[in-house]
């Protein structure tokens, strides 16, 4: 019997190791038997590998204890590294010791589907899956290249607190809570904090946690989430966004870079996240309200017009896919056909019904974005359909700056000759998935300050230290927040943010 080991290396390190014997452990994702051989595909947590077991080398005992494990069943092997080009990672494993950790039986995420409902229940066993695995990863690597990025830049990481008395923009999307006899929120942003830490430090940024209670269910809200707010001395709002734009063409390419692997399991187009090298188009609020409402084209297409030529495709398609998809249900139906066929239809008829299921709901959606489009007036903010159809047209993220002052924060900057305006920067990003910055210019004027924080209707007296930034060396200056999740969801182009954060929290979502 093989002891347990301290030369055991991880599936990652298996490339280097062809031609060689290692030790391996870890959790199997996916079993099969045939003929004396079973085989397994082990994941250990840095990535997945199939490992050839043969009875004769084992022995027959040994062998059936193997067969009968279930998934997530845990183990040791020892094997020679064979490559193989066909396999993940283009290696395999040929087993000649196995030790059996633990058993596991019955297994509840099976290869069957399951309901979203089901699988955020098990949150903490739907970590395991292939899918879920990749997208923490990405998530890690968009983690460290954002401290990478800054850091090569000379800006210091400041932690700005959780527990708050003030709101950055009002109370009505806060958690109060009680710190000992006196309300509090948790936080919804660093950022009044951040301005303060870059009157001592120049450039710094904050990364943790923040908090909105608004009762929204959305694909793109979460109630907890983390940000990363940089904010900036001797800013303006040009040069804030040209650092944003620096800032994600940045994490995206160390993406592209370092998780081509895990995007290619995700089936993620890197040739759409490659346009990011393609400078950034830039629109005032103005520009980006008639680009909306289909009055001003890009590149020779309207909104308008784009839309309704993508309603007629996706019908089209929808035609298609329900006409294969019967075809092959037909056949199956008939029987007569080999077990290689019948798979082969079972796993093509899955798969264009989960596409099926996504073109219908752009069936639904597009007649309800284009009357939305048409009917905007300026001056309200962008929705998420509006965000949706605006940045249809482009391949790249765009910013929309200089936007009216009733909607912003009161802490933004006036444009200068248009009190109606202020020096506010978002940045869209392309198929869909709208803000993931959001930032700009701060206003450095102090009665202009007291009576934005008036108009607001904010308590003054919260806000008397943010006030003595102004009263004591006040300075031109900028910032703005990314919103981690949603940086997560686009690069993996993942539908619903809930899938972006390892144990998501939103209204109805408290548990695990």
């Amino acid at each position: 019997m093989m002891l347990y080991s301290r030369n055991t290396i991880f599936i990652q390190e298996l490339s280097a190791f062809i031609g060689n014997e290692v030790e391996l452990q870890g959790w199997i994702q996916n079993k099969r038997s045939s003929k004396g051989l079973i085989f397994i595909v082990l994941r250990d947590g840095s990535g997945f590998v199939q490992c050839v077991i043969p009875e004769e080398k084992l022995g027959t005992e040994l062998f059936r204890q193997i067969e009968g494990l279930g998934l997530e069943s845990s183990l040791h092997l020892k094997g020679m590294v064979i490559a193989d080009e066909r396999q993940i990672g283009g290696v395999e494993v040929q087993v000649t010791e196995v030790r059996i950790y633990h058993n596991t039986q019955e297994y509840p995420i099976s290869k069957k589907e399951h309901g979203v409902e089901f699988l955020m229940n098990n949150r903490h066993l739907w970590l395991r899956s292939k899918r879920q695995w990749a997208i923490m990863r990405v998530r890690n690597c968009i983690i460290m290249a954002i401290h990478h990025f800054f850091q090569e830049r000379g800006f210091v990481q400041m932690d700005a607190p959780i527990f708050t008395g003030n709101a950055v923009e009002g109370t009505s999307t806060l958690f109060e809570t009680t710190f000992f006899d006196k309300p509090a929120y948790l936080s919804q942003s660093g950022q009044l904090y951040g301005e303060a830490m870059a009157m001592s430090l120049g450039l710094i940024y904050t990364f943790g946690p923040t908090f909105r209670a608004e009762k929204s269910k959305t694909r793109r809200h979460l109630s907890e989430f983390w940000m990363i707010e940089p904010e900036m001395a001797f800013y303006d709002n040009e040069r804030n966004m040209d650092l944003i734009e620096d800032f994600l063409r940045y994490v995206v390419t160390v993406c592209l870079e370092q998780c081509a692997d895990e995007l290619q399991l995700l089936e993620r187009d890197m040739q759409v996240l490659s346009n990011i090298t393609k400078r950034f188009p830039r629109f005032t609020y103005d520009e980006a309200v008639m680009i909306l409402q289909g009055k001003k084209e890009v590149n020779g297409k309207t909104t308008l017009g784009l839309l309704a030529e993508e309603l007629r495709d996706t019908m089209k398609r929808i035609n298609e896919i329900e006409s294969d998809i019967a075809g092959r249900e037909e056949a199956l139906k008939a029987g007569g056909i080999k077990k290689g066929v019948i798979q082969f239809n079972e796993e093509k008829i899955r798969n264009l019904k989960i596409e099926l299921k996504e073109l219908q709901e752009m069936e639904r959606n597009l007649p309800l974005w284009i009357e939305s489009a048409k009917a905007f007036e300026y001056g309200n903010d962008f929705g998420g359909s509006d965000e949706t159809v605006l940045t249809r047209l482009f391949d790249t993220p765009i910013m929309v700056y200089n936007w009216p002052k009733a909607i912003k924060a009161f802490y933004m900057k006036e444009v200068g000759g248009n009190p109606k305006l202020v020096k506010g920067v978002d940045v869209l990003a392309p198929e869909g998935y709208g803000e993931i910055v959001g930032g700009g210019e701060r206003e450095t004027d102090l009665q202009k300050l007291v009576d934005s924080i008036n108009l607001h209707q904010l308590p003054m007296s919260a806000f008397e230290w943010y006030l003595d930034l102004r009263r004591f060396g006040s300075v031109p200056h900028a910032g703005f927040g990314l919103g981690l999740e949603r940086m997560v969801s686009w690069i993996c182009k993942i539908q619903h943010v809930r899938e972006s954060i390892p144990f998501p929290r939103m209204m109805g979502t408290l548990f695990p």
